[in-house]
């Protein structure tokens, strides 16, 4: 699958934001390994932190802020850091039509994750804001994957709704 539009058109803004439905349709992606894979991954890790972090975990409190972490966050965050800035991040990084890499990941997803952390410790401490770096990096891979900025949005709010659930549980 392509990290950017076809070199031999002008793409526009809005495919370089990966505002087009990924692939194949809307919910292909879901029968593409890294993202089944991408889901799978987060039901061990909300186990792991429900048992080693325990009662430290926070839930939203309220209807409200329910729907703000499962679905106005990962929105407004995935447009704006997955969407607008990776996919301006690619745009500048890249050299023939061919994303610039560090190891496995490209330079656009690595300067992305760094904004989303720093994001994060606005309103969270140093190791939760850090927490944030490996989900960052697969929704940025996610959204290279697919060209597309809605599945990492999915993901984003599901892993959001999985934290959420688990903080609950550990708490009643």
């Amino acid at each position: 699958m392509s990290l950017l539009p076809d070199p031999s058109s002008t793409p526009t803004l809005a495919q370089e934001c990966g505002l087009q439905r990924p692939g194949q349709g809307w919910w292909a992606w879901l029968r593409d390994p890294h993202g089944m894979l991408a889901l799978l991954a987060a039901v061990p890790i909300w186990l792991a932190l429900a048992l080693w972090v325990g009662p430290a975990m926070r839930h939203p409190a309220g209807v409200l802020a329910w729907v703000s972490f499962i679905v106005i966050q990962p929105v407004l965050e995935e447009l704006v850091f997955r969407g607008i800035l990776q996919g301006q991040a690619l745009r500048l990084s890249s050299r023939q039509g061919q994303a610039l890499r560090l190891g496995p990941v490209t330079l656009a997803n690595v300067l992305v994750t760094v904004g989303f952390v720093a994001l994060h410790l606005r309103a969270q401490p140093l190791a939760w804001a850090l927490a944030v770096a490996g989900p960052s990096l697969v929704l940025g891979h996610l959204r290279e994957r697919m060209a597309s900025v809605w599945p990492a949005m999915l993901v984003h709010a599901y892993y959001n709704a999985g934290f959420g659930l688990a903080a609950l549980l550990v708490q009643t």
